[in-house]
């Protein structure tokens, strides 16, 4: 598979989890994904890479010793200017939660709250665009915020990120896609009366398999929770689970057609 090198303005180029588990996360998606996890030393403060088949996917950080946030995986949108994202995100209702911070030779990562409530990451690439795989079997391939407050959403990530979008209106669903040159990369998803009343907006990541009831059925081996079972879609089969420490992410496959 080639490695991706290069991300469009506004684009998920990146994700990680932050786990109260660090060991158990390893052992469940390395189980899972066939991920390997990679140690950048002590002056990463203990953060992991992700890999798969020697292909960097994400990243795995320890939460903070009696931290109240929920074990979670973040989304990173590819951008120019750390500093004018920072300014525009306050500037439309967000907050900044980590001030753009430079890794050394890499690039400069930001974290903010949008105005939505939901977290959010920049990456301003350095030497280091991103993920390296993309829409591979045990790889991200899609990514997008769920909330009840989807026209705000829309606005803010508009013109806080420089979002291009397009519209999926069907009767009882509402979907605003970020497009670039007529290719999807992410997406906004109303959630109003689909998101529990506990459950605050928030970005989620869909991982690729070649058969998703056969990861539904491993993940729950390992510890896992089904919190929507594998259903049929025009975008595939697909599920949203839980791992042991409550982060949830989507699973989906691909159906392709042998033609004879």
């Amino acid at each position: 598979m080639p490695a991706v090198t290069t991300f469009p303005l506004g684009a998920p180029c990146w994700i990680d989890l932050m786990s109260s588990d660090v060991p158990g996360a390893k052992r469940f998606y390395g189980e899972l994904f066939g991920w390997e996890f990679v140690d950048g030393g002590p002056e990463y403060g203990g953060y992991l890479t992700i890999t798969s088949h020697g292909l960097d996917v994400g990243g795995l950080m320890a939460q903070e010793e009696g931290s109240e946030i929920p074990d979670s995986w973040s989304v990173y949108l590819s951008v120019t200017d750390s500093s004018a994202v920072a300014s525009r995100v306050e500037g439309q209702g967000g907050a900044v939660v980590v001030e753009p911070m430079t890794v050394p030779d890499m690039g400069t990562m930001a974290f903010y709250m949008d105005a939505v409530g939901a977290g959010i990451g920049s990456w301003q690439p350095g030497s280091y665009p991103g993920y390296a795989v993309v829409d591979e079997p045990n790889a991200p391939g899609w990514h997008e915020l769920v909330t009840r407050d989807y026209a705000k959403a829309v606005d803010f990530y508009t013109a806080a990120f420089g979002w291009q979008t397009t519209d999926m209106a069907e009767p009882g669903f509402r979907y605003t896609r970020l497009m670039v040159d007529g290719r999807p990369y992410a997406g906004i998803m109303d959630g109003a009366g689909l998101l529990p009343d506990d459950v605050p907006s928030y970005w989620r990541t869909y991982f690729r398999v070649t058969d998703v009831d056969a990861a539904v059925e491993q993940a729950t081996t390992l510890g896992g929770a089904v919190l929507e079972p594998p259903t049929d879609s025009p975008y595939g089969r697909m599920a949203l689970l839980a791992d042991p420490s409550g982060a949830v992410f989507m699973v989906y496959q691909v159906e392709t057609t042998d033609e004879a």
